[in-house]
């Protein structure tokens, strides 16, 4: 008798909480979607201008890319270096934001004369895409009224998602086949409610699994909340680090990128399949990431390293983490589901490109139920499922 009482209640959540919540997340999950495949679509995209024809001599040091490059006046000051093993792979140039707050498109070039390629397809859409995803586009970007919105979105995803499945949780478990099985077989409202329970059952694991990860990217108490969670003891050293880095190097006019290069060939060699070297605005330190592979996943070794002097500031290589820390340096991997290799990857995208079809369903389901409350005929007899 309870949850006869209880489930009218929920249902009421879930019905006005959705027709806020829809837009946002029907946006959310069609740009999530249109991400889910990014690193493969720019690869394809370019496959021909990337690609340099290997040479004998090694390539040039990045101190010695960037004086290249920056002998041209027409390009800007650059920030970070992409440099790849394979001797056939271009070297990617970003530079750093212009007067103006923009930031210029990136270049990829020639790693063994500096020569500039072009400026690499679907950068700039996969960019606003991805404006658009995290924060809709508005001003401000992370420190914006957009980054507090879809936030409260994906709360208000979360709380969908429990009172869905509490909603049709099944009486007898004999019903369980029923339960999960969508009948494509009725028409109008019948068929509107069976799309939206019974596809949002199957994919409610996929969607609990890209709320939980991706409110770490919105709030800053969640983010510390999970690193106190699965690795308390790294979550002060996470803090200090930035800290120890702009005290130590806050006096540097310029970065020695020759002494840097020497530090990181001593820590890393050549154990990596991609690197990324960040430089700092106006001295400091310089970051340096590793990847083993091409994935540009969570499995990377990161270093800080002073950018005027060279001497290594702190490292943080994989493979010294414990279970909970490799977790949260994977947890875009796990977010998009790429931590279960393209399978997982085309299920979450498949998954967000969903989004909008409980949007719809949900929608008309409100106005048909709106609708079926009226003072209908005597005539008629109209009778609504439990809980409605």
């Amino acid at each position: 008798m309870t949850s006869f009482r209880i489930k009218p209640a929920l249902l009421q959540i879930h019905s006005v909480l959705g027709l806020v919540a829809a837009l946002i997340l029907s946006l959310m999950g069609v740009t999530g979607a249109i991400m889910g495949f990014e690193d493969e679509i720019q690869a394809g995209l370019n496959a021909t201008l990337a690609h340099v024809t290997p040479r004998a001599e090694a390539p040039l040091a990045p101190a010695e890319l960037v004086a290249r490059l920056q002998a041209d006046p027409a390009l800007g000051k650059i920030s970070a270096i992409t440099l790849s093993r394979d001797p056939s792979a271009a070297a990617r140039i970003r530079f750093a934001r212009n007067d103006a707050g923009g930031r210029p498109s990136s270049l990829l070039v020639d790693p063994y004369d500096g020569r500039v390629l072009g400026e690499p397809r679907g950068e700039a859409f996969f960019e606003t895409v991805r404006h658009l995803h995290r924060w809709l586009l508005l001003p401000g970007d992370g420190n914006g009224a957009g980054r507090q919105i879809t936030g409260a979105a994906v709360l208000g995803l979360l709380v969908l998602l429990i009172t869905g499945i509490v909603l049709r949780w099944p009486k007898r478990a004999s019903s369980a086949k029923l339960w999960l099985k969508p009948q494509l077989g009725l028409r109008g409202r019948g068929l509107h409610r069976s799309l939206h329970s019974v596809i949002g059952t199957w994919l409610l694991p996929v969607y609990l699994v890209i709320a939980l990860t991706g409110l770490s990217y919105s709030y800053a108490w969640y983010k510390d909340g999970l690193t106190w969670l699965l690795a308390p003891s790294r979550a002060p050293m996470a803090a200090k680090a930035p800290r120890e880095g702009r005290s130590e190097a806050a006096d540097a006019k310029t970065v020695s990128l020759d002494r840097v290069w020497t530090t990181v060939r001593e820590q890393i060699g050549d154990r990596f399949a991609v690197m990324q070297l960040t430089l700092p605005a106006g001295g400091g330190a310089v970051r340096v990431r590793a990847w083993p592979s091409e994935d540009h996943d969570g499995r990377r070794d990161e270093f800080r390293i002073d950018g005027a002097t060279g001497r290594l500031i702190s490292a943080d290589r994989y493979a010294d983490k414990t279970t909970g820390e490799r977790v949260l340096a994977r947890i875009l991997d796990i977010h998009r589901g790429s931590i279960l290799g393209w399978p997982g990857q085309l299920v979450f995208m498949l998954a967000a490109a969903l989004m909008p079809l409980f949007a719809v369903t949900g929608v008309l389901l409100y106005l048909s139920r709106r609708r079926l409350r009226r003072p209908q005929p005597m005539a008629q007899t109209i009778q609504l499922v439990p809980g409605e």
